[in-house]
């Protein structure tokens, strides 16, 4: 479905990104891990076309996707739900979700935008509670159900998450991953998801990436790097 082929990329002559290398299947969850710095982010970003991806290829479906324009990455099905949730604070709920669905606004009409927010509020209820409220205004953890809510208004084939758990209490973190596996069982969506908390990357995911210095490390199952010694000692704290 995704395929990455020796991607590099960076910010002017820095390179962050060296030769990345990895895949998702349809209907597969993929955890990327790796400490601060490590280029997760900025991989993410090279994806959905915000980073020049200086060689390499990026495959959807066989067709190169490479330094497309964001936009047209988003046409394609592929929608990242950024860090720190970029939500417009000065616009209402409603105003943002709709945001989602920009390029579909006129085919979709009013009727077909309904659905799709009524879509959003079946796994997010307190959305739907808060649908006029300026979305500066709600707490962190309806700001992420936000962000991954006008994510959805897109009607992605791949969801693009970046560091969803952080900053979150831990039954915000339970309930957005419930939604994840919830869209992931019974919409059969793709989701690659940037986490710096390891435990839920590999707890969540079928398999993951392990990234240090903008290069994969390690990759395998997540039961497999659950048991990796190396895993357990530098991500998760675990001695012997």
């Amino acid at each position: 479905m995704l395929q990455l082929k020796n991607v590099s990329s960076g910010y002017g002559p820095v390179k962050i990104i060296r030769k990345v290398s990895l895949t998702l299947n349809e209907a597969e969850i993929v955890s990327i891990i790796g400490a601060n710095g490590a280029g997760k982010s900025t991989l993410m970003m090279t994806i959905s076309g915000l980073v020049h991806c200086e060689s390499g290829q990026i495959l959807f479906y066989e067709q190169d996707i490479a330094n497309l324009p964001p936009n047209r990455i988003v046409q394609l099905g592929i929608i990242q739900v950024p860090e720190g949730r970029q939500v417009i604070g000065e616009l209402t709920v409603r105003e943002n979700l709709i945001l989602g669905c920009y390029l579909k606004y006129s085919a979709l009409g009013s009727g077909g935008r309904q659905k799709l927010i009524d879509s959003v509020c079946d796994l997010f209820p307190i959305l739907g509670d808060r649908m006029n409220q300026i979305s500066g205004k709600l707490s962190g953890g309806e700001q992420q159900m936000l962000a991954m809510g006008r994510a959805l208004m897109g009607e992605p084939r791949i969801l693009l998450l970046d560091e969803p758990s952080l900053g979150l209490a831990p039954l915000i973190v339970d309930e957005v991953c419930r939604v994840l596996m919830e869209l992931n069982k019974n919409r059969s969506l793709a989701i690659l998801m940037v986490e710096q908390n390891t435990l839920i990357a590999l707890e969540f995911a079928q398999r993951a990436y392990c990234m240090e210095g903008g290069a994969i490390k390690l990759e395998g199952t997540c039961d497999t790097l659950l048991h990796n010694d190396e895993v357990r000692k530098i991500y998760l704290g675990i001695k012997g």
